[in-house]
């Protein structure tokens, strides 16, 4: 093993991903689990969870555990962290990836129960996890949590505002939970993807292949573009990064 293996090795660790099942956070769970971590795939539908994680056993050999979870009731942020502990008596890494852009016809149009589920799915859910993920790691052997937020959250457009500044609002948690804990092993950091080929995007995104004229680089990014970075930032390679809010967006963010 090279020492950049090390550096990137997982093993012994538990790593939860929320919204893992599908996407971004699929792609996340997969790379974690090649590199040696024991995998919980959270996310509200249990068995998509429950298939991502027969497939990461499957393919790599590590434990995974699939569990519903809602990101935005508070009640299941503690389900899933005592869910955790229990099946695995550890955390050392946690992402927090799930999240909801929904479509609405304008600005006036955005309802109060759309609003507030926004900004519970987005920011409350992730709130609360980590401050008990966190806590749970200052008393033990510190650990590393992931925000994904959005690029959106550096330059909000009209057409997904609740979610742009729920998103907006977990950078700001990602500064204040670095600071925090950053004394005690701790590190907290943020990915925020541009526009990324996925089930969410499926709506609005040109067929593959073909030019993406709004991007710098004429493509949607991939999810496995942004995995190789989310364990980066998990493992001993970055050991010195906290607090840091990285764009992985084809340089949509530079031209604004």
């Amino acid at each position: 093993m090279s020492r950049l293996d090390d550096l990137h090795d997982l093993t012994g660790k538990v790593a939860v991903v929320t919204g893992g099942s599908r996407g971004i956070g699929r792609a996340i769970v997969q790379v974690f689990a090649e590199h040696g971590a024991d995998v919980v795939i959270a996310s509200r539908k249990l068995d998509n969870c429950q298939a991502v994680a027969a497939e990461a056993t499957a393919s790599t050999g590590r434990r995974a555990l699939g569990v519903g979870y809602h990101a935005g009731k508070w009640a299941d942020a503690d389900a899933l962290f005592e869910r955790v502990l229990d099946e695995f008596g550890r955390i050392d890494v946690l992402v927090n990836n799930a999240g909801m852009s929904p479509l609405y016809e304008s600005l006036g149009a955005v309802t109060e129960e759309m609003y507030d589920k926004t900004l519970a799915v987005n920011l409350k859910g992730p709130f609360r996890l980590s401050a008990l993920a966190g806590e749970w790691m200052v008393a033990h052997d510190g650990g590393s949590i992931i925000n994904v937020g959005t690029a959106g959250s550096l330059m909000a457009s009209p057409n997904e505002l609740p979610y742009a500044a729920a998103k907006a609002g977990l950078n700001a948690l990602t500064a204040g939970f670095a600071d925090a804990w950053a004394a005690h092993g701790v590190r907290v950091n943020a990915i925020l993807p541009g526009p990324f080929r996925t089930s969410l995007s499926e709506a609005w995104a040109p067929p593959p292949g073909e030019e993406v004229a709004f991007s710098p680089m004429r493509r949607l990014g991939e999810p496995d573009e942004i995995a190789p970075l989310a364990l980066h930032l998990a493992s001993r390679a970055s050991s010195y990064t906290t607090g840091a809010i990285i764009r992985v967006d084809g340089g949509i963010t530079r031209r604004v």
